[in-house]
């Protein structure tokens, strides 16, 4: 059933608080990184600050102030974008079972899954599933915008105290988000054939990253995980024999 208005504004709030946390202050200070290099790239701050709060992911927002210090095209910076972006589609399917309830309208999928990046998607698949279905659109909406708002104001504030950061030293921030994502897969496996997915993924992407930049992780995790789909049927086929 709908949640009552009153409830739906708790469990927004609750989400908003939710940002409280470790994934959030290592993206902080990833943001950090960007406005660095936003800043170094003649990016003005608030283009930045537009960056963050509408693009919402910073691999693409780092690929977009890459195209605009290169001075790519118009063309060739939106397929880039595109192409650093679609790996967060399997994460939108994976994540709107578990958000949406029984009477959840779409639209409201469709807005909320704007939102979904590696932390807002981490947290979400790991507390979602310990919230009433009713409750879990709001919480996520609070999440997340909590998080765009935060990340935004950080991205303003970091531009504006900082000079500029060592190449190293951005270099560094930037890797904590796809570190932190790495490590709460690994954690978050309940199984062994989902580590072994894990596994082959990895072991795939450097091949993959010589065949196509682009799309190495799409590749690789494709590759990997249904080569171990395969796998499994294979053995559970023959254990039925």
């Amino acid at each position: 059933m709908p949640v009552p208005p009153a409830s739906a504004g708790r469990w927004f709030l609750r989400g908003a608080r939710g940002v409280v946390s470790v994934p959030t202050a290592i993206l902080l200070a990833a943001m950090v990184g960007f406005a660095g290099l936003a800043r170094e790239s003649g990016i003005s701050m608030e283009l930045a600050a537009v960056m963050t709060a509408l693009i919402w992911a910073l691999p693409s927002q780092v690929v977009l102030v890459g195209a605009i210090a290169a001075g790519a095209s118009m063309g060739a910076t939106i397929l880039a974008i595109t192409l650093c972006s679609v790996r967060l589609l399997p994460m939108v399917v994976a994540l709107l079972p578990t958000l949406r309830g029984e009477n959840t309208p779409r639209w409201q999928l469709y807005g909320l899954s704007t939102f979904v990046a590696v932390t807002a998607w981490v947290v979400a698949m790991a507390e979602l599933p310990k919230l009433p279905r009713e409750a879990r659109v709001p919480w996520f909406a609070g999440f997340a915008l909590a998080l765009v708002v935060l990340n935004t104001l950080m991205t303003i504030i970091a531009y504006a105290l900082i000079g500029g950061l060592p190449d190293m030293l951005a270099a560094a921030l930037f890797f904590l988000t796809p570190l932190y994502f790495t490590c709460s897969l690994w954690g978050a496996a309940r199984a062994n054939l989902e580590r072994f997915a894990f596994v082959a993924g990895f072991a795939l992407l450097p091949a993959m990253h010589a065949l196509d930049p682009t799309l190495d992780l799409v590749f690789a995790g494709i590759i990997g995980g249904t080569a171990t789909w395969g796998f499994d049927r294979l053995r559970r086929r023959r254990g039925g024999l």
